[in-house]
């Protein structure tokens, strides 16, 4: 973050601004001006208002949109009261002028033509307006069939009242006395119903009753158009408001967000120079004179104050051999270089050298010519001492891989050389410039003079494709190298060599006994016959068949207390590579720096561990096959030894999202050696997570077979052919294939696990399909069995 700000236009001016604010006296008492104008009392009152204001306008605009809503609401309710009285009224008026007028001549109309007469009497009788908005006369006769209309509509005589209002309407049966209701009316407009204003009056004589109807849509007509234009003008009114208030807090929030990002901005910058260990500077060059921050002080241990150091000052604190603050000045002022990059020594106030970075640009300001060298200061005490750390770690490294008795190597992911012990060089008979760090694979394998130690003579798209593992070679000059490969994380190899001359030659031998020991049975097949005369032979060479298996024994003795010998041998260097690489993972005596670093030192721990765990499956073998490991019977809760087996292969199970159950019932219990059954579940389990592709399932259950247990581990992987099987659980025996050669192993878990079961006087049985999984069974006496404390395998 530091470098951020250095680099940035803004914090250089920050740090001109900060130089002339405390270098000049008339910048100091500008600024005061300022911040005396900032605290007003208008402008401070204004301030402290502000939240109350913010509330308060909205507030008022919604009060003053309520009461104009309340205020039109109930005026226009008032309206149509006021309307619905004045119909009433009007179409009662109408119905007693109109029966009036009809009583009195009613007597006056023909026989003949009566309707035809009654039709202009009844429009003589209408009072002026009396058929306006949408109001209708009807006149019946004694039987209720209407006989005229105004306004004139002969679609309705002949018809019976009761078509219009029902028999059981009140207006019917009480006449005026029912005065004006609201009905529903039919057969008035297209023969529709609809709500409709009325009123019956009943006469004397050949005429029965009168109407008078008037449509509520008719009356409330322009009721309507006033709420229409009512509702219009109030959302109008109420919407512009309703802007007024937006664009109000819009431009509120945008003062508060420019305020808030003011204080963001100044909070940003005092963090970074308070508590990113690093501080500004600026430095006059015509004058000599210099301004430093406050925190630029603090990282020297002095108390920071506002006054400009002098040339002389800066200088005593530098460290003489770093920096010369003269030779920079006029260096700068003579190349016209602009920009700067130096790390040096400044003297802390304990005495103590401060090691600084110091990066800035030359600015000048417009119409001024003198120029300041304007920039930043960090810390990097740390990281220099980190890198001298790294370096002495670097050499320490160096110093137990050198130590290691066998010839080790190891190689980065493009295939070039990272590291070598002498005893590499040696082997190979390189030269000096061959070895050194970066060197390409196919350089370093050019000069060596054993070509023929594979996967060296491999090209490099072979050695990228070559498996993990273990293999013998034959050197030119009759020597055996027992080479074993391990691929690191970051795509590279570490290799190690170890001689095994002695034991091939072992070997040599107990094969060449064997080839006689087979050539003397053949022998002694052929002369069956002569079985009698060559008796004595015959016992001679039953004893020199004796004595050569006496000496094969000793001999494959001999060659497992080797390995058990070289194991121990292993361990010793392998624990100081271990121990050394933990220390620097841990960082416990500073950190390493780069990233790459701590990663390297966790490749080689982990490179070491796998090899300290393939050394230590060595010497378990090496004990068994040499009759040294025992076993110690006890009560076994199969259920617990199952569980804690599972739940420790979970981890590793987790990291390619493999399923492992566990099913074993409480009551069953073994005797056996607890250890052992432990490393024995553990061995299975491991094979089976390790071969079964991500996703896929391991299973554990157990059962009683008459009076043992039976265990089995049956995994979803890739399966084992059944030529094979034989000899899987064979010691150093891995079935080769696509999928084992991404896979780190020492070939040993399977064999350790049957020869521990055998140990127990139990039985591995293997039953496995390819591509389709593999189970795995054994069988351990149960607890109510009598086994022995100890017994050897031989």
């Amino acid at each position: 973050m530091a470098r951020a700000f250095a680099g940035s236009a803004s914090m250089r001016r920050l740090a001109q601004i900060k130089g002339q604010l405390f270098g000049q006296h008339s910048d100091r008492t500008s600024l005061t001006g300022h911040l005396r104008l900032l605290a007003e009392p208008t402008y401070q009152r204004l301030l402290r208002s502000e939240p109350f204001m913010r509330r308060l306008i909205p507030a008022l605009c919604l009060v003053f949109i309520a009461s104009l809503a309340v205020y039109r609401s109930l005026e226009l309710y008032y309206d149509h009261q006021a309307t619905a009285r004045q119909a009433r009224d009007e179409i009662a008026l109408t119905a007693t002028v109109i029966s009036s007028h009809l009583a009195s001549e009613e007597t006056n109309l023909p026989e003949l033509g009566y309707r035809s007469a009654l039709q202009r009497v009844l429009a003589d009788s209408l009072p002026v307006g009396a058929t306006s908005n949408g109001r209708i006369i009807l006149v019946a006769d004694k039987d209720g069939t209407i006989v005229a209309s105004a306004p004139l509509r002969p679609t309705l005589e002949g018809m019976q009242i009761t078509d219009i209002f029902s028999a059981s309407q009140p207006l019917t049966v009480f006449g005026a006395r029912a005065g004006v209701l609201t009905v529903k009316a039919t057969l008035l407009r297209n023969g529709a119903s609809e709500n409709t204003m009325a009123t019956v009056h009943h006469l004397d004589g050949r005429l029965g009753m009168i109407a008078v109807l008037q449509p509520e849509d008719d009356i409330y007509a322009e009721w309507h158009a006033d709420v229409s234009a009512n509702v219009t003008l109030f959302v109008g009114t109420a919407s512009v408001l309703l802007v007024l208030i937006y664009a109000f807090f819009a431009q509120a929030t945008r003062a508060e967000q420019a305020d808030e990002m003011y204080a963001a901005t100044r909070g940003r910058i005092d963090t970074a120079l308070t508590h990113g260990r690093c501080g500004l500077f600026d430095w006059d060059q015509s004058r000599g004179r210099m301004f430093w921050s406050a925190s630029l002080y603090e990282l020297l241990g002095r108390e920071p104050k506002d006054d400009i150091l002098s040339f002389s000052e800066v200088n005593a604190i530098a460290h003489p051999e770093d920096v010369d603050l003269m030779a920079l000045a006029e260096h700068l002022l003579q190349s016209g270089e602009t920009m700067i990059d130096q790390m040096f020594r400044m003297r802390h106030q304990d005495g103590n050298w401060v090691w600084l970075r110091a990066r800035g640009e030359i600015q000048r300001e417009p119409g001024r010519s003198e120029p300041h060298l304007i920039g930043i200061c960090i810390d990097v005490t740390e990281q220099h001492e980190l890198a001298e750390q790294s370096r002495t770690a670097d050499l320490r490294l160096r110093d137990a891989i050198e130590t290691i008795s066998e010839a080790f190597v190891l190689w980065n992911a493009r295939n070039e050389l990272v590291i070598c012990n002498s005893n590499y060089q040696a082997l190979h008979g390189l030269p000096a410039n061959v070895i050194k760090p970066g060197t390409p694979y196919q350089d370093v394998m050019s000069a060596a003079a054993n070509t023929q130690i594979a996967p060296q003579a491999m090209s490099v798209s072979q050695r990228d494709a070559a498996a993990d593992g273990s293999y013998e070679v034959e050197l030119d000059d009759g020597r055996w190298l027992q080479i074993s490969e391990r691929r690191t994380k970051d795509g590279g190899f570490v290799s190690v060599g170890t001689d095994i001359t002695a034991l091939k030659r072992h070997e040599e031998k107990l094969m060449d006994s064997e080839r006689k020991l087979k050539a003397t049975i053949t022998d002694l097949r052929k002369s069956r016959q002569t079985l009698e005369v060559q008796a004595q032979q015959l016992v001679e060479l039953a004893d020199k068949y004796a004595h050569e298996k006496t000496k094969a024994e000793e001999a494959n003795k001999a060659k497992s207390e080797f390995l058990a010998n070289i194991s121990h041998e292993l361990r010793t260097p392998l624990n100081a590579i271990i121990g050394f690489s933990d220390i620097m993972t841990q960082e416990m005596f500073g950190p390493l720096g780069g990233e790459r670093y701590s990663e390297y030192s966790r490749d080689i721990h982990e490179s070491g561990t796998h090899l300290l765990n393939v050394i230590n499956d060595i010497l378990d073998m090496s004990k068994i096959e040499a009759g040294r490991m025992s076993i110690n019977a006890e009560d076994i809760n199969a259920a617990e030894a199952a569980s804690d087996a599972a739940r420790i292969i979970t981890a590793a199970a987790a990291e390619k999202a493999i399923t492992v159950s566990c099913d074993v019932a409480e009551d069953l219990t073994v005797l056996g050696d607890r250890r052992a059954l432990k490393q024995i579940l553990l061995n299975l389990l491991a094979n089976a997570v390790k071969f079964t592709p991500e996703k896929g399932m391991v299973a554990l259950t157990a059962e009683r077979a008459d009076d043992r247990i039976r265990f089995i581990i049956e995994d979803t992987g890739i399966g084992i052919a059944e030529a094979d099987i034989e000899r899987l659980a064979k010691p150093f025996v891995q079935v080769e294939n696509q999928f084992t050669k991404s896979h780190k192993g020492s070939g040993l878990g399977l064999a350790i696990a049957r020869s521990l079961i055998e140990l127990h006087g139990g039985e591995l049985e293997i039953a496995s399909e390819v591509s389709k999984g593999t189970a795995v069974s054994f069988t351990l006496a149960a607890s109510s069995t009598t086994v022995p404390a100890q017994a050897e395998l031989l």
